[in-house]
């Protein structure tokens, strides 16, 4: 015998001939078939032959169970959501790897029942060794595991029953039998979205909702900053997140203007996203910034929690804020109304300090205002004098230069720095207010003065306005003397 033969042979521990072995090669099973020879009266010996001359092997390609000339309707990732989950219908799917023994013996009574439900019950089957994402939804870890899609598609009941064609139908039967008296008991399909049932859209206006077909337009390359769920609508947690992950969409909408965005994907549905990210579980959060992979979100799971992520992700990635100077009222009325808080300054006039001295106390501001970019407040400053009614209301005018006042414009009321213009006096006063401490007051008026309209600065020192020259040839000195005598 070769030694070839020999070895195959020694590795399926054949001592019966014609045998049977399954070796995997190159994804196909290669069969290789073994006889007895015999060769003369009372003398036999056992030797393996390849079918062929002498040595015969072939190979066959499994490609699945069923074809389309099947009752059986394949089901891939694809079609899934429209076939089954957007369906009226029950549905009987059986989820089979192609190489499983079981599934084989299976494959014969599934298809037979099938033919006998069509138009009553719908049999599919799912590829689950080719889908295993697919499977993975369904918490599939065998072979064959049959699930019933009855009323409610977003929690499948697994199938307990025989595997003849008989028991199938009759199983088939009952569920169509309990489906129809829950639908006369007044309970509704949930072959729609969890997410849409359970509240509209109404609480989640601010959450983006994204698919195969929007992902990539709407957050690959672009410039915001995306925190996406993946979810399944039977699941659990995903329900309890959905409230918070509402309200915390609202907040960051508000908060960061849109630079962050809080998006969901239904990963029963965007079965290619989810397994492009490697999504396993329910809910996953992916957090993705242009030119950078995407990464977990390993949060909490609070409105509180979400927004606080979302804002260092904002700060992070976003440049200070501008400092502006105070130059007509709708600047100022703009900025203000546009932040929870607005921080301005009244620097000394430039005749005081010169160029040199106000770009001191600029950059002392610019400091600030790059320290607290996350609470994204609005940064102004004005020249002592320049807007005298908007120091007045603030209770500064004419001394105390340089002062600084922050603002709540929603409420008409501010606070002023008593400390040092310098940025440990500054951070001290700022750090105050950003937990709620410090002592506020009313703007006088309850609304903004008038604002006047002034030119920019121009970054030079200032000069002294050009005095008249006075011609005093004609003036005798010498009877002003003797009059003042």
């Amino acid at each position: 015998m070769g030694t070839a033969s020999q070895s195959v042979a020694d590795t399926a521990r054949s001592t019966d001939f014609p045998s049977l072995v399954r070796t995997d090669v190159s994804e196909q099973l290669e069969l290789q078939f073994y006889y007895s020879v015999s060769f003369g009266s009372g003398t036999s010996a056992k030797m393996s032959v390849f079918v062929g001359s002498l040595v015969c092997t072939f190979f066959l390609t499994v490609n699945g169970l069923y074809s389309s000339g099947d009752d059986v309707v394949e089901l891939t990732p694809t079609n899934f959501h429209k076939e089954v989950m957007q369906s009226d219908s029950l549905w009987l799917i059986e989820f089979y790897a192609p190489w499983c023994g079981h599934c084989q013996r299976l494959a014969p009574e599934w298809k037979k029942a099938a033919t006998a439900l069509k138009g009553v019950v719908k049999i599919g089957a799912v590829d689950a060794d080719k889908h295993q994402a697919l499977g993975g939804q369904y918490g599939v870890t065998g072979f064959p595991t049959i699930k019933v899609f009855g009323l409610n598609k977003y929690k499948p009941e697994d199938y307990q029953g025989g595997r003849t064609s008989q028991a199938i139908v009759d199983a088939a039967l009952n569920s169509v039998r309990s489906l129809v008296k829950d639908r006369l008991g007044g309970k509704s399909s949930g072959s729609e979205s969890g997410r849409q049932s359970s509240g509209g859209s109404s609480g989640k206006k601010d959450v983006v909702e994204l698919n195969d077909d929007n992902f990539d337009k709407n957050v690959i390359g672009s410039d915001d900053i995306w925190m996406v769920e993946f979810y399944a609508p039977w699941c659990g947690h995903c329900k309890n997140l959905e409230p918070e992950w509402a309200a915390a969409a609202t907040e960051v909408q508000e908060q960061t203007k849109g630079k962050v965005k809080l998006a969901a994907v239904d990963a029963t549905v965007s079965q290619m996203l989810a397994s492009r990210y490697g999504v396993r579980g329910f809910p996953t959060i992916k957090i993705f910034q242009k030119g950078e992979d995407a990464v977990d979100y390993d949060g909490g799971r609070t409105r509180a929690d979400i927004v606080a992520r979302a804002l260092d992700l904002f700060s992070e990635n976003a440049p200070p804020p501008e400092l502006l100077e105070i130059l007509s009222e709708d600047g100022l009325k703009s900025t203000c109304e546009a932040h929870q808080l607005c921080i301005i300054s009244f620097l000394p006039h430039i005749l005081d300090t010169g160029a040199a001295g106000r770009n001191g106390y600029l950059e002392v501001m610019l400091k600030m205002a790059e320290k607290y970019k996350k609470k994204m407040w609005g940064w102004l400053w004005a020249e002592a004098g320049a807007q005298s009614d908007l120091e007045m209301s603030f209770g500064i005018g004419g001394f105390g230069y340089p002062a600084m006042a922050a603002v709540n414009s929603r409420k008409m009321k501010f606070a002023l720095l008593k400390g040092s213009f310098s940025e440990q006096g500054i951070h001290e006063f700022l750090r105050e207010l950003s937990v709620g401490r410090g002592s506020t007051a009313p703007v006088a008026g309850g609304a903004f003065p008038k604002i006047n309209t002034v030119e920019p600065w121009d970054g030079k020192d200032g000069e002294l306005p050009a005095e008249d020259d006075i011609d005093l040839s004609d003036v005798d000195l010498d009877d002003i003397a003797k009059d003042e005598l």
